[in-house]
């Protein structure tokens, strides 16, 4: 809720308050968020959004809001005529739609005034004249040729993107089965809900400089919307990424009203804030995908995998966002969790009047991973296993690559399984509780870090620059930004942990553009890989100095020396040491000012066709869950009693942050699986509001069981990988594979709502086949796949010069 009082003297300038407001003053160091920020002479805006679904705009006439006393600008969509986008491959959004709208809640026109009071009331002055257009509103709408074109380009009409790759030939693979499973899937879309809205503030100074203050995951990549559409050099924008009140993707993105109020504060000369109403944060959303899936997978009778073929079609809503890479994310990781020998993927991702949809934690990966385990837990009861065992049978190999050339490192999955399985007392329980009570398993895997970078170039993802100063303090340069997962703090573990002082004497500052070095963002699991190797590069030059200075001092060689408790000292020797005050200032007086950088990047993938640039990751973590629950068959009404859920990962930096990332995703997950969803009516959203919107409350939370398990990974810092997003990914297959233990009825889509439930009792009750789900998957146009051979058959990571069918026809 917007707190817009005008007493406060709070100012955010490097990502925390200052007491007194002047732009140029230093940090003190403490928290706000950017809705707490107020200049001397802000004005307040406020965002005309569409009415309509989808319609061509004839005319608007701002006359009466012009009139109105207290406003200082309007701002129609011709000023801003140049397009933006994440992706360079999208850059398909207006700041302000200029002659079309395309969903109800795109923005249309935008006001400043003295008084947020005084926008509001003006932005219901503006006239708008639409000519509407029949919306479209559906996957099978969308593949309709008959229905109006939202978007002028993508891969066919209304299609924003299609891919087709196989790796082997998985029709021979599929012939080989003794078991051929066929299924469709559905998992429905949703929104993050994070508690804080969008906001955002901007300032156009008298030297012509910009400043953004904004709720942001992305600061770098905000910069670059900045300058692109405004036409201003890169050079005099400074985008801070206040700390997020939550984010989970929704704020990956550059936004419409960040743009909007950096131009009205150009316009004005004054500073200008944009709060979010809850209802407008669902129509900013570039929340998870609705997607429709077909999975064909072949299993021997002993169990292992023979191959795969998964397709899927993703309603991506009116604009780009990320859509290509969510569409590749729908196939890509499908490969990292077991040995599929042969593989196809085909996705489709479709423009529909609705907002855009964007990555969600776990972008893209938990709808394919929803289908692949329940699916395999169906595999499992037709070939008479345990759902456990058949997963441990199947479990890609550490330091292995996949069929689609994806990089495996350390994988402790096997533990994962082992641990939830003996905590849950699965063996006594499955198939054995009675009617109505039942327990389900899943397990997944996810990225730690995505392996490239949105702009492809051969530049570090993350840089960490350190200033040791004299009095014993370490200031922390880098350009992450804190959501919530406790990034800023890992960067001051590990500084200390090389550096051997205490976590509380090291200042972290992040997330600004003119201050920090370039980090790509809070996004895909990659901060604390990525800024830890680099915070780990930066401060072990920085010990290089002190140690060099430190040996002379102490007269011993500098591989004896070691550094803890606020000292560097003789390891063969304690009580021979240097405080690492005096360690600094001795470096100072011989080296000049004490300063270090560090970056990273992660190495080439070994994938070489198109598409090899979605899926791979310096590692990727792992995550078992068992779900236990119990079924009202007179409701429908679905009580989780409790879930064990164990985590892959690495090593736990912070054990306590790390479970708590841990169980924020089995929350997540949860809502996903039995209430969110993202449903319109007419064009119109049914729920934009917390109150219709339905998320589980602590109330509705049940008890969790959570396991680390510790493998560390060279690739990670001190073995690290990541836990804040991977454990989403296994509990609604989970829950709904306890629901068929529970009561024999297979729900093959989620949300799983009483209804869905009570529907699928009945028909079992009546002999007919005890499922939910989709009935039909529609005609696609999907392209020629094209073959790369796995690296078990020789193949280089490159397509071949002939198309996957004539190698078919051949049997090859």
């Amino acid at each position: 809720m917007s707190r817009n009082t005008q007493n406060k003297e709070s100012l955010n300038v490097v990502g925390k308050p200052l007491r007194k407001v002047d732009s140029r003053a230093k940090c003190t160091g403490q928290t706000i968020f950017v809705d707490d920020l107020f200049l001397p002479g802000m004005l307040f805006a406020k965002i005309l959004r569409s009415t309509r679904p989808h319609a061509l705009i004839r005319k608007i006439d701002t006359s009466r809001a012009e009139a109105l006393s207290g406003v200082r600008a309007i701002l129609l969509g011709h000023e801003l005529p140049i397009t933006f986008g994440i992706l360079p491959v999208s850059q398909d959004e207006h700041t302000l739609a200029i002659e079309k709208v395309r969903y109800v809640g795109e923005p249309v026109a935008v006001v400043a005034a003295d008084e947020e009071a005084i926008a509001e009331e003006a932005i219901r002055l503006i006239e708008v004249e639409l000519e509407e257009l029949p919306p479209v509103m559906s996957i099978r709408e969308a593949l309709d040729p008959s229905t109006p074109e939202i978007q002028a380009y993508g891969d066919g009409h209304n299609i924003h993107k299609l891919v087709s790759l196989e790796f082997g030939n998985v029709e021979e693979a599929l012939s080989r089965s003794d078991v051929l499973l066929e299924d469709l899937f559905f998992y429905q879309g949703n929104t993050h809900l994070p508690m804080e809205q969008h906001c955002a503030v901007a300032l156009w100074d008298p030297d012509d400089r910009l400043t953004l203050w904004s709720s942001t995951q992305t600061p770098h990549y905000v910069h670059r919307a900045l300058a692109r559409v405004l036409e201003v050099p890169a050079a005099r924008i400074r985008v801070i990424a206040c700390p997020n009140g939550g984010g989970f993707g929704g704020k990956s993105d550059p936004f419409s009203h960040e743009i909007a109020v950096a131009k009205l504060s150009m316009k004005t000369g004054k500073p200008v804030k944009y709060t979010a109403t809850r209802e407008e944060v669902f129509y900013c959303h570039r929340g998870r995908h609705p997607v429709l899936m077909k999975s064909r997978l072949g299993m021997k009778k002993n169990g292992t995998i023979t191959g795969l073929e998964f397709q899927t079609v993703l309603d991506g809503g009116a604009y780009g966002s990320y859509g290509v890479a969510s569409t590749f994310y729908t196939g890509a990781l499908q490969t990292t969790t077991y040995q599929i020998p042969r593989y196809r993927f085909q996705g489709a991702r479709v423009f529909t009047n609705k907002p855009p949809c964007g990555p969600k934690r776990g972008h893209g990966t938990p709808q394919p991973r929803f289908g692949l385990e329940v699916q395999l837990d169906k595999a499992a009861e037709k070939l008479g296993m345990d759902p456990a065992e058949l997963r441990l049978k199947n479990l890609v190999q550490p330091n292995s690559l996949t069929a689609n050339w994806l990089q495996i490192r350390t994988c402790s999955l096997d533990q994962c399984i082992e641990k939830v399985v003996e905590a849950s007392s699965w063996k006594q329980k499955f198939r054995r509780l009675p009617f109505g009570r039942g327990v389900g398993l899943a397990c997944s895997c996810y990225l730690t870090g995505a392996g490239l970078p949105i702009y492809w170039n051969s530049m570090p993802h993350s840089g960490v620059q350190l200033k040791l100063d004299r009095s014993g303090g370490v200031t922390v340069f880098c350009g992450s930004t804190d959501i919530g997962q406790g990034s800023d703090s890992v960067l001051a573990y590990i500084v200390a942990e090389v550096l051997g002082i205490d976590p509380f004497h090291i200042r972290v500052v992040t997330a600004d553009t003119d201050l920090t070095p370039v980090d790509l963002g809070s996004y895909s699991s990659r901060v604390t890989l990525m800024t830890g190797n680099a915070a780990i590069q930066a401060a072990e030059r920085a010990r290089e100095l002190l140690d060099e200075i430190a040996a002379q001092e102490l007269k011993v060689p500098k591989e004896r020396l070691a550094a803890a408790g606020g000292k560097i000292f003789d390891c063969e020797n304690p009580e021979k040491f240097v405080p690492f005050e005096k360690a600094v200032q001795l470096a100072e007086s011989k080296f000049g000012t004490i300063g270090t950088v560090g970056s990273y990047k992660p190495a080439e993938s070994p994938g070489k066709y198109k598409g090899a640039g979605v899926g791979p990751s310096p590692t990727y973590s792992y995550s078992a869950a068992v779900v236990q629950v119990q079924v009202y068959t007179d409701t429908g009404f679905i009580n989780v009693e409790k879930i064990w859920i164990a985590h892959d990962v690495g090593r736990a930096l912070n054990p306590l942050l790390a479970i708590g990332q841990i169980e924020g995703s089995v929350y997540m997950a949860l809502g996903e699986a039995l209430m969110e969803e993202q449903e319109f009516r007419h064009g119109l959203h049914k729920i934009p509001s917390m109150l219709d919107y339905k998320s589980p409350t602590s109330a509705d939370m049940c008890e969790v069981e959570t396991f680390l398990v510790e493998e560390p990974d060279a690739e990670g810092p001190y073995g690290a990988k990541e836990c804040g997003q991977g454990p989403l990914l296994p509990v609604p297959p989970a829950l709904v594979n306890a629901i068929y233990d529970a009561v024999g009825i297979r729900i093959d889509e989620v949300p799983v709502t009483p209804e869905k439930v009570l529907k699928a009792l009945r028909w079992r009750a009546d002999g007919k086949a005890p499922r939910y789900g989709p009935q039909m998957f529609p005609q696609v146009p999907y392209p020629e796949a094209k073959m790369i051979l796995p690296p078990a058959e020789g193949g280089d990571g490159r397509v071949l010069a002939e198309p996957a069918s004539r190698l078919q026809m051949r049997g090859e």
